[in-house]
């Protein structure tokens, strides 16, 4: 967990501040922001030994981001064949962010969980990590870069108005498969979620004020009575939050999902699970 209160240091103000460095040399190099993530290792992961994760995860962003609010992510994970450990947790973490964990997976036992993508606000050049928990108890990191701004503090795409006629709508999608594929074949769907997604930092361009931060904080997803995975999701996660899966079917009749956000709103879906989706 976060200590209560981390702020990120921003160093880009700094420069303008003191101007030159301390000789006065106007072709001085400008200072860089510190580097976060030592200090995210410690207060988000304990600052327990975080081993290479080549060949267990794969994470995929764009270098140069079109939008800094909707920036897509991939997180893949790919035990080798006869590996039988599995992944426990994947956490997302944008170093530079004002709160860096995007969001923390939780995943189901028995699941078979390969993929997760999503959509997330990026509010300065970044570092971005996803660090998985594998059941023989170590964490794997992988990281990438990612060039955008502006993510966190962008406004929103709706107005309140139609935000609050559309709060907690929830839809899944269910991929299709190829016919010759087994019934046990991993099957893909996402999960979407009708959310303003306020990130708290974004200003009201009729009030000048700032719009409070509220944001769907938890959501599940199940096939049947089995959970496929629980997220706890911050403000990093974009406007109308959605979270694309890979999982091995159970054999369930339906999947469902619940959702919670900050203000306590409890939405549900349930849906019935597609022999051929589109």
């Amino acid at each position: 967990m976060l200590r209560s209160g981390l702020q990120l240091l921003r160093t880009a103000g700094l420069v303008a501040a003191f101007g030159f460095a301390a000789l006065g040399n106007p072709l001085a190099a400008p200072a860089q922001p510190e580097d976060p993530w030592p200090g995210l290792v410690r207060d988000v992961f304990n600052g327990r030994p975080l081993l290479d994760a080549a060949g267990l995860i794969s994470l995929e962003m764009p270098y140069r981001a079109e939008d800094a609010a909707i920036v897509p992510v991939t997180m893949r994970l790919s035990l080798p064949a006869g590996d039988t450990r599995h992944v426990k947790t994947l956490t997302l973490v944008i170093d530079q962010n004002p709160a860096p964990v995007a969001a923390a997976f939780e995943i189901g036992s028995g699941a078979g969980v390969s993929s997760i993508s999503t959509r997330v606000r990026i509010d300065s050049y970044t570092n971005v990590h996803a660090v998985a928990e594998l059941s023989d108890g170590n964490l794997y990191v992988t990281q990438t870069f990612v060039k955008a701004s502006g993510g966190c503090s962008a406004p929103a795409g709706k107005n309140a108005e139609e935000a609050k006629a559309s709060l907690g709508q929830m839809r899944l999608r269910q991929f299709a498969r190829e016919r010759s594929e087994a019934v046990s074949a991993p099957r893909e769907a996402q999960i979407m979620v009708r959310h303003p997604n306020n990130s708290g930092l974004q200003m009201d361009q009729v009030t000048r004020l700032y719009v409070p931060a509220f944001f769907v904080r938890q959501l599940r997803v199940w096939q049947g009575d089995q959970l496929v995975f629980a997220a706890e999701a911050g403000i990093s996660l974009s406007e109308d939050p959605n979270i694309r899966f890979t999982y091995r079917p159970n054999g369930a009749a339906t999947v469902r999902a619940e959702a919670i956000d900050t203000d306590g709103h409890v939405f549900k879906g349930e849906w019935p699970v597609e022999a051929s989706a589109t």
